[in-house]
């Protein structure tokens, strides 16, 4: 399913990975696709947008016997305050797509890391965590203007940040799967675009299981980790 008429688009994150995908999918199907902006001049230039589609972002894992400050803000600055700034830039423009009679949409890329706490990912599963969290309570909000928002939840995509990982990861996903599911999402306007749907719904379960328990399970992955991490 793809997204109806010739849209306005502003993709960010769109040089690797999902974005990249997404951003060949866009073009080949005749959107105008805007995949960078540095400035609000250059997005007035737009006079509207359809959609906004903010895919940036970056993951690096913090090891608690090595506590890094300085990481957790490196991960939250282009996850949630970047996601921020660009919502503030959009806005405008969604709202003239709305005046102009059209349905806009922002969009932007959380992970399925928001949906349970796991080792390691505290400043990237909480900078998402954040960024789900605002874009929730940003959905009410906006409902009344007429101005929908989609939150993406992917689980384990291939791309050159998952490269880097040193851990196991189920059910991993190629980029083309993963701009497919996001575009049929967005073509439907679900709330929440989540992908591959056992592997995320299996998270979803977890993060609802009572504390003691949900405790245990990740200290088993805990144990994973380090096994898999010291192993020859």
């Amino acid at each position: 399913m793809s997204l109806s008429g010739t849209q306005r688009i502003w993709l960010t994150g769109a040089t690797s990975g999902i974005g990249r995908a997404l951003a060949e999918r866009l073009l080949a199907d005749g959107h105008r696709v805007a995949l960078s902006a540095r400035g609000e001049a250059d997005l007035e230039a737009l006079g509207g947008l359809d959609l906004a589609l903010l895919n940036a972002g970056t993951c690096e894992y913090l090891e608690a016997e090595r506590f890094d400050v300085d990481l957790v803000e490196r991960v939250f600055a282009p996850n949630f305050h970047g996601a921020v700034y660009c919502i503030a830039a959009a806005l405008p423009l969604l709202r003239r797509a709305r005046a102009e009679g059209g349905r806009p949409l922002l969009a932007a890329t959380s992970s399925a890391a928001a949906y349970l706490p796991l080792p390691r990912a505290e400043a990237y599963g909480a900078s998402k965590a954040a960024l789900s969290h605002f874009l929730e309570s940003l959905r009410l909000d906006l409902h009344g203007e007429g101005i929908d928002v989609s939150l993406i939840h992917p689980g384990f995509v291939k791309t050159p940040l998952t490269d880097r990982n040193d851990f196991p990861m189920p059910m991993r996903v190629g980029v083309e799967q993963a701009a497919e599911a996001i575009l049929q999402g967005l073509a439907r306007r679900r709330l929440d675009i989540h992908f591959p749907r056992r592997f995320t719904l299996l998270l979803k379960l977890m993060g609802i299981l009572p504390p003691g328990l949900r405790h245990r399970l990740g200290l088993r992955l805990v144990r994973t980790a380090t096994t898999t991490e010291t192993a020859p």
